[in-house]
């Protein structure tokens, strides 16, 4: 049986970059940064002083204040994320189809907020003042869950945990389950509110995020200063359909996905593989299932974080998939404005990326200053370029060794 074809037909996004598609987006194309002075904890507790925090989220536009009171701050981003992403796909769930339509929203680290704030109060006033919404709150699949009971989506119903890479697996998962028959459309992605005490305190003790207090040059990618990425929070969510069942209610395509590729390092906890083989062997996997050369590639939205290790391995990894032609690729890190959101990063860096493909138009990595010699090709710095990209790839990399890459295509209407 041929593999069905997958089309995004929603987006829907919570970022330090705008909270509406549109606003997203003309801030992604203009450069615009999220970066500002931390706030969401004490930074003269901290060595890392900046994070790319959502500053104009208000949970009860999307949700009744008793129901946000029982969740966390990542499963309001994506019931938020979500319901955007399903309007904009004009997509009506009801009972005629709700048990082809799935969920899988992926978190890295889940509702640690809650989780501090409940240790707190066992501590303070014992157990029997602990809510009794602490574990629902907590654990990172109640984002699907509390997705699925919203949208009365009934299909499957699933949340991938993998660090970093989170988004990105999330959707290649939810793309594989609609190619192979067993759902009609998925709405899948990431979320995350990692901006806490404990969050913060466990990424500067392993020195991963950085330490310049400047908010418009802390997140760097590619740049020879770069000296740890910016902690980000948001949620990224698209919908992905049967190209037929898109086509047939007459829905808005955006971009189709053709490829997906999951790997592992097997190498380190936290630190990339020499050479940064996991990624090219998940790159290598993306392009063999999407049935394109890597000659077609126009556009790589990197992984891109800003630490010293990430960027140089990623680079030296872009250069063994593409060879001579990785030099005529672009290149470009949208955390250099949107900071990283850890498990959301890869469902915000989807959309851009769908975004690319419908407008012909490439976000830049901004804060690209001074070159650094082993990170060598086009990260497209500091303007956005009009570029028509026909095929690009998403990479997204975790700790673990998880590696993730989706390959997407223009829909031309073929």
């Amino acid at each position: 049986m041929e593999n069905r074809r997958v089309v995004i037909t929603g987006l829907g996004i919570v970022s330090p970059i705008g909270s509406t598609i549109q606003e997203a987006w003309a801030n992604a194309l203009s450069g615009q940064s999220g970066v500002k002075p931390m706030t969401r904890v004490n930074a003269d507790d901290y060595p890392a002083k900046v994070a790319a925090e959502i500053r104009d989220f208000n949970p009860e536009d999307f949700l009744e204040r008793k129901e946000a009171r029982k969740m966390d701050r990542f499963t309001q981003f994506a019931v938020a994320a979500s319901q955007m992403a399903v309007k904009d796909a004009d997509l009506t769930i009801d009972e005629s189809n709700a048990e082809r339509i799935g969920v899988w929203v992926g978190s890295g680290i889940g509702g640690m907020e809650t989780f501090e704030k409940q240790f707190q109060t066992f501590l303070d006033r014992g157990y029997r003042r602990v809510s009794p919404f602490f574990v629902p709150m907590m654990i990172p699949d109640m984002a699907a869950g509390q997705v699925s009971i919203y949208l009365g989506a009934k299909g499957v119903n699933s949340c991938t945990v993998t660090a970093c890479a989170t988004g990105t697996n999330s959707i290649g998962d939810a793309f594989k389950v609609i190619q192979r028959g067993d759902a009609d459309a998925m709405i899948t992605g990431g979320s995350e509110a990692p901006i806490t005490q404990m969050s913060v305190a466990g990424f500067c003790a392993n020195t991963a995020l950085s330490t310049n207090p400047d908010p418009n040059t802390a997140s760097r990618p590619f740049d020879a200063n770069r000296d740890g990425f910016v902690m980000g929070e948001g949620a990224g969510i698209i919908v992905l359909e049967e190209l037929e069942h898109a086509k047939k209610r007459g829905a808005r395509i955006y971009a189709e996905v053709i490829g997906y590729g999951s790997t592992g390092d097997a190498h380190h906890i936290t630190a990339p593989a020499p050479g940064g083989e996991g990624g090219v062997r998940a790159m290598r996997m993306a392009i063999e299932d999407s049935g394109v050369s890597p000659e077609e590639v126009d556009y790589i939205n990197a992984h891109g974080t800003s630490t010293p290790y990430n960027d140089e391995f990623e680079t030296a990894a872009i250069k063994s998939v593409f060879g001579e032609h990785a030099y005529k690729l672009a290149v470009s890190s949208t955390k250099s404005m949107t900071g990283h959101l850890l498990g959301a990063a890869g469902g915000v860096e989807a959309i851009f990326t769908a975004l690319t493909l419908k407008h012909g138009m490439i976000p830049p990595t901004i804060n690209y200053e001074t070159p650094d010699e082993k990170c060598d090709l086009d990260y497209v710095p500091n303007e956005s370029r009009k570029r028509d990209v026909k095929v690009a790839l998403s990479n997204s990399l975790g700790f673990g060794g998880h590696n993730a890459t989706l390959a997407f295509k223009k829909y031309t209407g073929e």
